[in-house]
């Protein structure tokens, strides 16, 4: 649930007044104050500034990753020094436990998604290929010849198998109504 910058600010005037604001609808107690003490830590390092809603997908360096990375693995907690960078445990977590398994590599942004079909164009591609010579062309005219031979002859193999598959199904389904019948 996304809570307005004006919700999480009065919630944190309200604690630091030793008071609690009443959970939203669906929320448990224990879970919003727990959300208030944590936006309490945050205002306490960083202002009132941090609760603003602020860009979704900001890219981290790999350096800066390693900076917060090496904190935690010097003993601190992952969510104190979360709160101090001012991103979520989960996420800072998630790069510990990259960082750990795979090493310093793993923290550098990679693209994400499918890969694209088309392959980046080498600069090779642009040199005009030389002409074959007699020799070259009789064995290109040979080999197409041997693979156009080669699919047709692989094109009657499935087709024999089909025929094959489609005979045995008819036995099968023969032989199942003679056993019906008796």
């Amino acid at each position: 649930m996304r809570y307005s910058y004006e919700l999480k600010k009065e919630c944190v005037e309200l604690y630091k007044q030793g008071k609690w604001m009443e959970p939203p609808e669906g929320v448990t107690q224990e879970a919003f104050r727990k959300k208030i003490r944590y936006w309490v830590r945050l205002v306490d390092f960083h202002g009132e500034e941090i609760l603003k809603h602020k860009e979704q997908d900001k890219k981290w360096s790999a350096e800066e990753k390693f900076k917060w990375v090496s904190k935690v693995l010097a003993g601190n907690s992952c969510l104190s020094v979360a709160i101090e960078a001012g991103i979520s445990d989960g996420q800072l977590y998630t790069w510990v436990d990259k960082y750990k398994n795979f090493g310093y590599n793993s923290l550098e942004i990679k693209k994400r998604g499918r890969p694209s079909k088309m392959n980046d164009k080498d600069e090779n591609t642009n040199i005009d290929p030389k002409p074959l010579n007699e020799s070259e062309r009789e064995e290109l005219i040979r080999l197409r010849e041997e693979v156009r031979y080669l699919k047709t002859e692989r094109a009657v193999e499935k087709k024999l198998d089909a025929l094959r598959r489609e005979k045995y199904a008819a036995y099968l389904k023969a032989k199942k109504q003679q056993s019906s019948e008796n």
